[in-house]
């Protein structure tokens, strides 16, 4: 008796396997290219958040604020106050937001500021860093050096 069995040979299975590596090494760079730009994103809209937070805090408060956690949200159900103002969500008055890292800098009695906004990791999280303060113009560098306030603004 012959018996006649089915199914794929090595080679196809082989060849299978080096099709899908090849779409994977196409589609793996061009994810992570798409993960950068949406940070990229996130972080600029971010700013734009905080500058618009800061102003208001400003207009109720006679100052900015001293830090970037006093934009946060409330600690214990009370009203807000200016330590804990609820302007901003918690991840974002911590100063982690979508791979970026948001430094707040208060000017001198409070009557300036400046946020600086730096990729976590350049290399899977962003490549460009921001800088924006109270005039609400927002910065960018991609040279790596830190963006200021003699950047580049955006959209230029």
């Amino acid at each position: 008796m012959i018996s006649k069995q089915k199914g794929f040979s090595l080679i196809e299975l082989l060849i299978v396997v080096a099709i899908i590596l090849v779409i994977a090494a196409i589609a793996i760079p061009n994810f992570l290219r798409s993960k950068i730009a949406a940070n990229q994103a996130s972080a600029v809209g971010s700013l734009r958040s905080l500058n618009t937070a800061c102003i208001s805090y400003n207009t109720t408060y006679g100052q900015f604020p001293g830090a970037l956690v006093d934009l946060g949200p409330i600690a214990s159900g009370g009203m807000p106050s200016s330590t804990s103002a609820d302007l901003v969500d918690a991840v974002l008055a911590a100063g982690l937001k979508s791979g970026y890292t948001f430094v707040y800098t208060a000017g001198t009695s409070n009557q300036s500021y400046s946020i600086t906004a730096a990729p976590i990791a350049p290399a899977t999280s962003g490549q460009n860093m921001y800088y924006t303060d109270q005039s609400g113009v927002i910065r960018v560098d991609v040279s790596g050096a830190g963006a200021t306030s003699g950047s580049t603004p955006i959209g230029n």
